[in-house]
C-alpha cells in the first residue's frame, strides 16, 4: 500500500472547515496551555483594602466605571442595578464604587459597606442575597412588597425568560465585542493572554447557565420567549405607575428597570449590533414609560 493510500486511510471522513476567531475563541495552542497548566484559583479576597474605614456613607460596590461611580449613573449590570434602584427607592443615603466579582467577600456582585461612625470599626458586608432584609431594617418606612397571588409567577419571567435572552444577547451575539467587550474583559488587563481567558470564561459561564436552567440552545426561541414575556409584563403594568398597584416601586420594579434601562440605554458599551431584544422591548409603551419614570425620579442626578 503506498503512502498516499496510507494517508487516505487515516484521513476525517468528514473534515469539518476550521471556524472563525474572533477574542471569544482562544487559540489552540494557549487552549494547550491553559489545558496543561490551569489557572490558579485563589480564595476569595476580603474587602477591597481602598475602602475607607472611616465611613460616614453606606457603599455598594457595583461594576461601573470610574466616572458612573463618581456620579451615581446606573450600573451596566442588571444585577447590580436592581439593587441599586432597590435602594434609592428605600430612600437609603449611599453611594456606589467600582469593584469587580474577586473584590467581593461572597464572589460576586454587588455587596454594600454599611456606614461606619466610629473610626476603625470594622462593619460586615451585606451580600445581595441579605439586601432586601437589610434595606427593609435600615429604611425610615420598608417597602411592602405586593401579596398578590400573581407576584411569583411574573418573577420567573424576569429570573428566567428574560434573563435566558439577555445572557445570550450580552455575551454570545454579535453584541460580545460591543457590549461584553469594552465592559467588562478590556478594563481587567492589558494582557491579551488575560483577556483571553476572562472572554472565554464569560462565554462559558453563560452557556453553562443557559443550558442548566434549559435545553433550549436556539437563539430565535430565546428572543421569542423574552418578547412574550415583555408583552405579559406591560399588560400587567398598563396606566399603573408602578407594577401589582402598588403606591411606590419596589423589588419587582427594581428587577423590570434593571434590565429595561439597559436595553434602552444607547450609551451602554459601544451600542447594540443585535437589537433583537432591545427591538421586543421598545413597542411595549408602559414598560417604556415605567423605566423613564424611574430614570426621571431616582437618577436624576446622574443625567
Amino acid at each position: 500500500m503506498s503512502q498516499t493510500d496510507e494517508s487516505s486511510k487515516n484521513a476525517p471522513a468528514n473534515r469539518q472547515p476550521a471556524p472563525s476567531r474572533s477574542i471569544f475563541s482562544v487559540p489552540v495552542p494557549i487552549k494547550q496551555l491553559f489545558d496543561r497548566f490551569p489557572l490558579l484559583t485563589y480564595p476569595v479576597n476580603d474587602v477591597p483594602q481602598r475602602a475607607p474605614r472611616h465611613r460616614n456613607a453606606h457603599v455598594l460596590y457595583v461594576f461601573t466605571t470610574a466616572e458612573g461611580a463618581r456620579d451615581g449613573a446606573p450600573s451596566y449590570n442588571p444585577a447590580c442595578l436592581k439593587w441599586q434602584a432597590y435602594l434609592k427607592f428605600s430612600k437609603l443615603p449611599f453611594r456606589i464604587a467600582s469593584a469587580n466579582n474577586h473584590a467581593s467577600p461572597s464572589g460576586s456582585l454587588p455587596f454594600l459597606l454599611p456606614l461606619s461612625p466610629e473610626p476603625h470599626k470594622q462593619t460586615q458586608p451585606v451580600p445581595s442575597g441579605k439586601l432586601q432584609r437589610w434595606a427593609m431594617n435600615n429604611s425610615e418606612k420598608a417597602i411592602e412588597e405586593p401579596g398578590d397571588v400573581r407576584y411569583e409567577a411574573y418573577s420567573s419571567l424576569l429570573d428566567h425568560r428574560i434573563r435566558r435572552a439577555w445572557l445570550y444577547s450580552v455575551y454570545l451575539s454579535h453584541n460580545a465585542t460591543t457590549i461584553a467587550e469594552p465592559l467588562y474583559i478590556l478594563p481587567t488587563s492589558r494582557n491579551p493572554f488575560v483577556r483571553l481567558t476572562i472572554a472565554r470564561e464569560l462565554r462559558l459561564a453563560a452557556e453553562t447557565e443557559l443550558l442548566t436552567f434549559s435545553s433550549i440552545d436556539n437563539d430565535a426561541t430565546l428572543h421569542s420567549q423574552a418578547e412574550e414575556a415583555f408583552a405579559a409584563l406591560d399588560m400587567l403594568l398598563a396606566k399603573d405607575a408602578w407594577f401589582f398597584g402598588a403606591s411606590r416601586p419596589g423589588l419587582f420594579d427594581a428587577t423590570v428597570f434593571a434590565y429595561t434601562h439597559l436595553l434602552l440605554d444607547d450609551t451602554l458599551g459601544k451600542g447594540w449590533i443585535d437589537t433583537r431584544l432591545r427591538d421586543a422591548l421598545m413597542s411595549r409603551k408602559s414598560l417604556v414609560r415605567h423605566r423613564d419614570r424611574i430614570l426621571a425620579e431616582y437618577f436624576s442626578e446622574a443625567s
